[in-house]
Order: structure tokens, then C-alpha cells, then sequence
């Protein structure tokens, strides 16, 4: 049974390092959208799909304390953020299901278009931190979507067009895809690979254990830590695989697996795995 919630965008945090990265991630065949500031302090970069996106998010300075969330997290995967109309009856869900947080929270950033600067406009609610120890989960709703996705940043020289598998990394991982199903409210599945999942439309949120994870992964997964849980991957579908290999070998500070049918890319300073695969 999949779930009728839908992937929104998936988010790396890449600290104070924003230009290092916005140059990175460009070399790696995303069209990035020009550099946002938000009401609440963070900047951002975004890199849009169909109905989904990547966002590396960041604080302009090491010494702004406006985003704790940010600033005090390990560099990586750790945002995974589901689609809503309206944040408040989902604040309702999470509240039933013992997950809820700080209630909804509204924050907007000027955008730059042919009409002129526009504010683009969010409300978001929030998983309480100790419900997925993996990273922040959370949901959006977008007041201005026609501000977000717009054609002019939706092809990328590297042929992705969306975002199918988030992977996720768990100690306990039957109890964390037990959570994730009932925020989904949904059921956990089971793939030919024993990894439980949850399905969307569209997207899967696949969680694995760490002897799983390093199976999948080899020498390019990212550390547990000591942690219980990480945001392990990010699966990105292309509909060139071979013009983003052939990109691969020009671009400074990867690592980089090639398979028949996927290439794996560790983003070794931003601690990011990242999986191509055949759209």
C-alpha cells in the first residue's frame, strides 16, 4: 500500500561552506537556481525536477545563531521533507502519532523574476528531533510553487529528472521503518534485498541496517558515528547516465563508483552519498 503523501526535496547541509559547494554541485550537471535568502537566516541553492528537488542549505556566517538546526548538525544529508497544501491538519497527524514538534512556522525569500522580485512563500512543520535521530523530517507547504519550479531551472546537463529513493540507515531499522510508516501512514514493504520501505508516489524511503547500507554502499558509505541513525544516500534518476559519467573524472573531491546500470558518487567534504540510476 503506498502512502498518498508525496516527496517535496531532500536537503544537504553544508555549513558555512556554501560556495564551495554551489561550485561542486555545478560541476556534477545541476543547474542550481540563483543563491536564496531566507527570512530565518539560512541560504540556499536549489536544483529542480519534476515535482521534486535537492537543496544544499547553509548560514551565511559561523557566527550567525539564528539556525541552530544548521549550524549545529554535521555536514551531510539532513533534511527529508514531504508535500502538503496545508501544514496544519499535519500538524494535527503528528500530534496523533506522538511525533509532534514546534508547531507550524511560515518564513518566505525574494526571488528574482522577469516581473521583478517577488517573495517566494513557505509554512513548515516539523517531526520532533528524537523521532527520526537521522536527520530532520518535516513537511512543506508552498505558498508561491510557480516561484520554485520554473522551467528555466528544471534541465540539467546531467539528465536528472528526479529524486525515486531516499535511503535511510538505522541501528533499530525495523522500529525506525515502523515510524516511518506511520508518519506516512502507510505499511512497511519489503524489497528483494530484505531492506524495509516505505512507498510514495513516486518515491520510496528505504531504510536499511548498517551491515545492509555497507553492502549497497562499500567503502563510500558514510560513517554511523556512533550515531543511531544517518541519512545514508540520495537516489537520483538521469536520463543520461553516460554524459554524467563522462563529467565525473573532470570534477575535483568525489569518489566514484561506475556500475552497469548506476554510478555512486561520495561527495567527500559535504559527507553526501549520492546514486544515479537509469530514469
Amino acid at each position: 500500500m503506498a502512502s498518498t503523501d508525496r516527496l517535496d526535496h531532500t536537503v544537504i547541509n553544508v555549513k558555512f561552506e556554501m560556495d564551495a559547494a554551489e561550485t561542486l554541485f555545478g560541476q556534477l550537471g545541476f543547474t542550481l537556481t540563483p543563491r536564496g535568502y531566507h527570512t530565518l537566516g539560512s541560504i540556499n541553492h536549489l536544483m529542480m525536477f519534476g515535482t521534486d528537488y535537492l537543496e544544499l542549505l547553509g548560514l551565511p556566517d559561523a557566527n550567525d545563531p539564528s539556525r541552530k538546526d544548521i549550524a549545529e548538525r554535521p555536514v551531510g544529508i539532513n533534511g527529508l521533507v514531504f508535500k502538503t497544501e496545508d501544514v496544519d491538519p499535519i500538524f494535527e497527524r503528528l500530534q496523533a502519532a506522538g511525533f509532534d514538534g514546534d508547531p507550524p512556522k511560515a518564513f518566505s525569500r525574494p526571488v528574482d523574476v522577469a516581473e521583478g522580485q517577488r517573495d517566494a512563500k513557505f509554512r513548515t512543520v516539523t517531526a520532533r528531533a528524537d523521532v527520526f535521530p537521522g536527520g530532520r523530517v518535516y513537511y512543506c507547504e508552498h505558498g508561491t510553487p510557480e516561484l520554485v519550479w520554473r522551467p528555466e531551472w528544471q534541465s540539467h546537463a546531467n539528465g536528472v529528472v528526479a529524486i525515486p529513493e531516499f535511503v535511510n540507515v538505522a541501528e533499530d531499522a525495523d522500529a525506525e521503518a515502523e515510524r516511518f510508516a506511520k508518519l506516512l501512514a502507510t505499511q512497511v514493504e519489503f524489497d528483494g534485498n530484505g531492506a524495509r520501505c516505505a512507498v510514495l508516489d513516486g518515491c520510496r524511503i528505504t531504510t536499511l541496517t548498517p551491515d545492509q547500507y555497507a553492502s549497497r554502499y562499500g567503502e563510500l558509505a558514510s560513517p554511523m558515528g556512533g550515531r543511531a541513525a544517518i541519512f545514508g544516500a540520495l537516489v537520483f534518476a538521469t536520463e543520461d547516465l553516460a554524459a554524467l559519467n563522462d563529467g565525473l573524472d573532470a570534477v575535483d573531491g568525489l569518489t566514484v563508483e561506475r556500475f552497469p546500470s548506476r554510478t555512486v558518487v561520495r561527495v567527500n567534504d559535504f559527507d553526501a552519498v549520492l546514486e544515479f540510476i537509469t530514469a
